[in-house]
């Protein structure tokens, strides 16, 4: 398939999942992205991901994972003009990250209707690290050390990489889970109040039992915690907690209908609860192009015991 075809194979899907989503797609938005990146668009992850619930309903991500070799996304947006150069520290993490870290694959995200806003570097896969490592980043915001006790509290001071959002100036530390036994409803509700989130009802803990990874959210104006997301894989589309409000009907629906690359395997699919510490909202992502890690998760994640 030529280099072409891909752009447009790939950018085809994106309309789709957009208008399940009920979102618009901008093609000067994503066809750069798609174009920048279209030798690796066959071997790339790809996921479409919406939000539901709320203030925050509506809007589809555009999310690609490629091999580090690939120029990393925050100098491929800048040389693309699809973000503006700043001053802000949050200009500054990717490069820190890959100046001091090794590099396993990086990661791009874009908002189909809004543009480029988040870049991610992440480890190599398997590869996690202490927190504290990254303490010593010139761009690290100080809320990460100032929460370090807290964060090994609770089992979040390994890490796999990082994201930086641009358009918020907010960073993620992504924190996989060394087990798969289900958390504990009383762990999670300690770790909301610690961390002065809202806490949530029953269904939201039950849904958290089954995270395979925490992101904790923080910026550079404060040593607080702005966000937590619970992180959960599987390929049950009715993962979501309650069909009760609309958001989250629509959202089963994208479950089972979105489209995915890899006919003949069940979708796969990863889930979010985020918390901050007025809101509580959920993400779904379905996976375009999978590989055989995102394979393994869902092996691992998958129908965990209640």
């Amino acid at each position: 398939m030529s280099k072409a075809t891909e752009v447009d194979r790939v950018y085809a899907a994106v309309e789709k999942a957009a208008a399940l989503a009920g979102t618009v797609c901008a093609g000067d938005k994503v066809r750069p992205v798609l174009t920048g990146h279209q030798d690796l668009l066959d071997e790339a992850v790809i996921v479409f991901s919406m939000t539901a619930s709320g203030s925050h309903s509506g809007g589809l991500d555009l999310s690609m994972t490629v091999p580090a070799d690939h120029v990393d996304p925050y100098s491929f947006a800048l040389s693309e003009g699809l973000i503006e150069p700043t001053d802000h520290p949050v200009g500054s993490v990717i490069s820190d990250f890959q100046e001091r870290f090794p590099v396993g694959m990086y990661g791009i995200d874009v908002d189909v209707a809004g543009g480029f806003k988040k870049a991610y570097a992440a480890f190599p896969s398997n590869d996690v690290h202490d927190l504290e490592k990254l303490f010593d980043l010139p761009s690290m915001p100080r809320a990460a050390a100032e929460n370090a006790e807290l964060f090994a509290r609770y089992g979040l001071d390994r890490v796999t990489g990082v994201s930086v959002d641009y358009k918020r100036h907010e960073l993620n530390l992504y924190c996989d889970r060394a087990t798969t036994a289900p958390l504990e409803a009383d762990y999670i509700q300690s770790m909301l109040r610690e961390m002065g989130l809202k806490e949530v009802g029953e269904q939201g803990v039950e849904f958290a039992k089954k995270s395979f990874a925490i992101y904790p959210t923080l910026n550079w104006d404060s040593s607080k915690i702005v966000r937590i997301c619970f992180a959960v894989i599987t390929t049950d589309p009715e993962t979501a907690p309650t069909k009760s409000e609309p958001e989250l009907g629509q959202m089963a629906q994208y479950a089972n209908t979105a489209p995915y690359a890899y006919v003949g395997e069940q979708r796969a699919l990863v889930y979010g609860l985020a918390l901050s510490p007025e809101k509580e909202y959920y993400k779904l992502g379905a996976y375009y192009q999978i590989s055989d890690y995102q394979r393994k998760l869902v092996k691992a994640f998958d129908n965990l015991p209640e």
